[in-house]
């Protein structure tokens, strides 16, 4: 497994298959990042509104994408 670094780095390559396998790996790892800190802003706390306007979404946006596996937190 790559690290973080390492596929950062294959995203700007000239080689196209390595840059989208890249991509989609960020992709990726993006997501699982979302979710923890996330379920961690939830557990702390943290309302709806205040996760949304650090993600630069809307509220509706991260509740609907987030509410049914962070409600299963408290």
């Amino acid at each position: 497994m790559e690290t973080s670094a390492e596929i950062a780095e294959a995203a700007g390559s000239t080689d196209p298959d390595v840059g989208l396998r890249a991509v989609a790996a960020l992709r990726m790892l993006t997501e699982r990042l979302e979710i923890l800190q996330v379920d961690n802003a939830r557990r702390l706390g943290w309302s709806w509104q205040d996760i949304a306007v650090r993600l630069g979404v809307t509220k509706q946006t991260v509740h609907r994408k987030h509410g049914k596996r962070a409600g299963r937190l408290g």
